[in-house]
Order: C-alpha cells, then structure tokens, then sequence
C-alpha cells in the first residue's frame, strides 16, 4: 500500500502557556522550518490548529509537541489527503484557543471540570437512550450540512452565543446530555458552563465527529461533517450515509457547501453545481452583482487577502444572513 502524500492534524490542547504570544511567534518559525500549512491559535490557555504536510513532516510536528511536556495529553486526528489543506501557514495568539467569551478559569476551566468524556463507541452506545439528548454545540453553518440524527440543535452564528442559550436547554435537565462538536473542543467548554449552569449529567464525544467517524464508523451522522481548511466538508459516515443539505438557491439535495463570491458577503451556504455556474458562485442577485466579486472557479474556495474596513459589512455580519466565521476548529 502506498504512503499518502500528504497529510492533515486536527488536534487542540488545554494547557496553560506562560508567554504566549512569544510562544505563537517562535511555533510559526518551527511549523514552517518544517514546511507545514495551516492555522494554529495559540492562547494562555492552551493550542488549538490544524496544520497539513508530508507525513515526514506531520509526524515530526507531532513529536515536537508531545515532546515539549505541556502537551502530552494532545490527541490527533490524522487524515491522509492528496494535496496539503492549506495554502499558507499561520500561527496566531488570541485570547481563546475557541471564541467563547469564557476566558476567566474561575469560572470555565476545562482542566479542572468538563463533562465525561464518551469514546465513540460508548457515545454510539448511548445516543439513542429514552433518557438522553443529543446536543450540537456547532454554528448554524456547520450542522446545516451535517449532524447527529435526532439531534438538538442551536441557532448560533458563532460559538460565542452558545451560553446565551442555556436557558433554552433547561427543559432538558432531567435527561443525560450528549455534547458534540468537530473534534471535541467546543464541548470543553461547553460542557464544563452547562455543569455549571446546573445539569448534572453531562457528556462529550471525545474526539468529536472526526474521531466518531474513524473508530465508529459515522453512524447515523447524517450529512457531511464541516472542517475549517481547503476540504470545507468532508465524509464520516461509512455505515449509514446520507445527504441532509439543500441548495440555497433551488433546494435541490447538495452537499457542497461554499463561501459566496462577493467577498463583502463570504457567507458559507450549500449550492449545487448547476446553480454555481448560474449564480457565478453567489448566493443572491445582489452579490452577483457586487463589484469586488471574485471570479468562481466550481469550487467557492477564495485565499484570504486583506481588505478594507467595510462598516457595512460589519453591520451585516450582526444578522443572521452574514454569521461571523471561527478561523480554526479542533
């Protein structure tokens, strides 16, 4: 059998960094010694990326880090890929290794306190329980191409929003419930503020809905599970599989999900093919006709440039049609 090409990591880490921001300068100049592509956020509170590579490479990234001595307790999650999933790398310091506006420890401290961590199996095992609840902690733009069966769902833009939703949750806390995310760090903390908000029996898919994929096979996730790199979605589900998206513009059943080209607009949708070429890859007349719009290609992947302030866009992105994006996710 031949060796992948390449490869992609999808990982993140609770453990806190003393100078961080010294720590995220020095990891770029390491990833890119090594000739790695990706998005790494470093924060005081931990790692958070995913980075892609030869598997020459990945594996001495991952060595690296486990052999830095904070980091043991990282898990991996390894895809083989035909070409890298970045095109640049980058390796930032932000307040948060997920956006959550839960910052202070003393109140959410994922080392200290989180739900039961679940093994696929076990989370497969017990997802279809008369007393459980199955819960997507994801944006609206992830779960709208791909979630648990019978999942309860939120209408968040960004994660950060999840605790302004607590109280709709309640009506659950009698029943076990089930937190899900990408790769498991969004459940961190959201289950830790749950615990906290006063249900008492709380659990996470560790690993995620990618590492659900690889030891469970992907039962009954239907759809396709959004990643944030070049893939944009990608499959999970070997037993069961299905499609559960719709094309924005006809309502066909598509799994393709794309960023608009009216860069002014970026808004991740689902589109199918035929209304791509028609909609020259935009998700409205009016971003058709935008005049910074970029040329779509079949593929509604656009490399980042930087642009200018756009007060209007930023007064867009405060409504439901324009949700504000999360750079990376674990």
């Amino acid at each position: 059998m031949n060796m992948a090409q390449y490869q992609t990591l999808l990982y993140y880490c609770y453990s806190p960094i003393e100078n961080a921001e010294q720590f995220a300068a020095d990891h770029l100049e390491f990833c890119r010694s090594l000739g790695l592509f990706g998005r790494i956020i470093v924060a005081d509170e931990g790692l958070n990326g995913t980075v892609s590579g030869t598997p020459e490479a990945c594996k001495a990234y991952m060595e690296a880090v486990y052999a830095d001595g904070r980091f043991n307790h990282t898990e991996f999650k390894i895809d083989d890929v035909e070409e890298p999933s970045f095109i640049k790398m980058h390796c930032r310091y932000k307040p948060e290794i997920v956006h959550s506006g839960l910052r202070d420890p003393k109140i959410i401290n994922p080392n200290e306190r989180t739900g039961v961590h679940l093994e696929p199996t076990e989370f497969m095992e017990m997802k279809d329980r008369d007393d459980v609840v199955i819960l997507d902690v994801r944006s609206n733009y992830e779960h709208s191409v791909g979630r648990f069966k019978n999942a309860v769902t939120l209408d968040i833009e960004n994660f950060r929003e999840f605790p302004e939703k607590i109280k709709e949750l309640e009506q659950y806390k009698d029943k076990k419930i089930l937190t899900y995310c990408t790769g498991g760090i969004k459940c961190e903390k959201a289950s830790a503020l749950l615990l906290k908000e006063g249900f008492e029996d709380v659990y996470q898919l560790h690993g995620g809905i990618i590492k659900y994929g690889k030891e469970a096979g992907g039962k009954d996730f239907e759809g396709q599970c959004y990643v944030f790199d070049n893939r944009v979605t990608v499959d999970v589900n070997a037993v069961n599989p299905s499609v559960i998206s719709t094309c924005k513009n006809c309502g066909t059943t598509t799994s393709k999900m794309i960023n608009c080209a009216n860069p002014d607009c970026n808004e991740h949708f689902t589109q199918c093919d035929a209304c791509g070429w028609e909609m020259d890859g935009c998700c409205s007349d009016t971003c058709k006709e935008h005049p910074r719009k970029r040329e779509y290609d079949g593929t509604g992947y656009y490399v980042k440039v930087p642009q200018p302030v756009n007060v209007e866009k930023i007064s867009k992105r405060k409504h439901k049609n324009f949700p504000p994006k999360e750079n990376v996710e674990a």
